[in-house]
């Protein structure tokens, strides 16, 4: 698919997705008049606080001048907070812009690729939110007068934040840009799908799946993530670092079974299998449904599985969660977009270790076939 033609619905995405964040950021004022909790209730409104408030273009109540009673430093610092929300919203549009783009381009809905285009467009929205909170977190974390405390926690905190509001409003920028690449795609002269040898295909998707794997269980257990939060220090500006470490390295977290009982602690592992199975079934799946078997795509492909994979593991979870009653329907969806930064750093390096594992087991051929076959479009 050409650029020309995958220019639109990567456009019409982004622009989408950038305005229902920021009509979800504008709703959190009407979260703050009297009745809403009475309707809601108090847990559900709290919850749905959380979610929005990354996204909130005015300023948080109170005064962002760290203390000051300086009403000159306190719009200085109000200044800094929009700033930071001006970079956060053209960021999101630009990330999920270029990887909307590649992945239409490299995955365009047509020859039964429509589901695997919807899925990676969804996927890739959780992605933009976090690389869009991770660019403005300099301005945001200065608007809150505490530019030089503690600066590597406070970007672990906002890097955390974009919250569950991005995975509900990539779902719905991915079906209309799904809708709109249809449309797009029509009269595309697209090379047939590669045929990838099986065993090929297998043996990438299982080099990728263990690198996942190797956050996931090994870095994630209990004991080796706390060495990862203790173990490095630093001074100054660069001291605790370990809140940012394991953002960005830990896919999960367990721990024996310990006073739990085994039935049940073998229940909550079934979520780690899950996520496993997912990226295993993906990888295996990616290449043949790329029209050009690259490492961008490959890279950006994985991160997208990944993300599906985390996904899946967190909505098992809200299954098995039985504190509905206590916290509010909202606490249920909590934890969706819990780890994309980690599925980020990890996707990327399991895409190249599955792209270079699959020329070596047999897929140089197809590799090569497919970028003659690309050329055209």
């Amino acid at each position: 698919m050409t650029y020309r033609r995958a220019v639109i619905p990567a456009l019409v995405g982004s622009l989408l997705v950038t305005l229902l964040l920021w009509w979800a950021g504008a709703s959190v004022r009407a979260l703050q008049l009297p009745g809403s909790a009475g309707v809601f209730g108090i847990e559900t409104v709290n919850e749905l606080r959380r979610w929005l408030a990354p996204w909130a273009y005015d300023p948080p109540a109170g005064p962002l001048s760290g203390g000051s009673a300086d009403a000159g430093a306190g719009a200085q610092y109000a200044d800094l907070y929009r700033t930071a929300m001006h970079v956060r919203f053209v960021a999101v549009f630009a990330f999920y812009l270029a990887g909307a783009l590649l992945l239409i381009r490299r995955i365009p809905p047509t020859q039964r690729r429509t589901p695997a285009t919807l899925l990676a467009l969804w996927a890739w929205g959780p992605v933009a939110g976090t690389l869009a909170v991770t660019v403005s977190a300099p301005w945001l974390i200065a608007s809150g007068g505490r530019g030089s405390f503690r600066v590597l926690p406070q970007l672990a905190n906002v890097i955390a934040s974009s919250g569950p509001v991005v995975v509900f409003a990539a779902l719905l920028a991915a079906l209309l840009t799904v809708a709109v690449a249809r449309i797009t795609a029509k009269g595309a002269d697209l090379p047939p799908r590669p045929g990838v040898p099986m065993r090929a295909a297998r043996l990438a998707a299982s080099a990728g799946t263990a690198v996942i794997a190797l956050s996931l269980v090994a870095l994630s257990y209990e004991a080796v993530a706390a060495w990862i939060q203790t173990s490095f220090g630093g001074g100054g500006m660069l001291s605790e670092p370990g809140d940012l470490l394991r953002q960005w390295l830990l896919l999960g977290g367990w721990s024996g079974p310990g006073n739990t009982p085994l039935g049940d602690w073998l229940l909550y592992r079934l979520t780690d299998v899950l996520v496993l199975g997912v990226v295993w079934w993906g990888l295996r799946l990616l290449p043949g449904l790329l029209t050009r078997i690259t490492v961008p795509a490959m890279a950006v492909g994985t991160v997208c599985v990944t993300v599906l994979g985390l996904l899946a593991g967190q909505l098992l979870k809200t299954v098995m969660d039985g504190t509905v009653s206590v916290w509010g329907p909202a606490h249920l969806f909590s934890k969706l977009g819990d780890g994309v930064p980690a599925a980020l750093t990890f996707g990327v390096i399991a895409g190249v270790v599955a792209f270079v594992t699959l020329r070596l087991a047999g897929g140089r051929e197809v590799t090569r076939r497919s970028g003659k076959g690309a050329g055209r479009m």
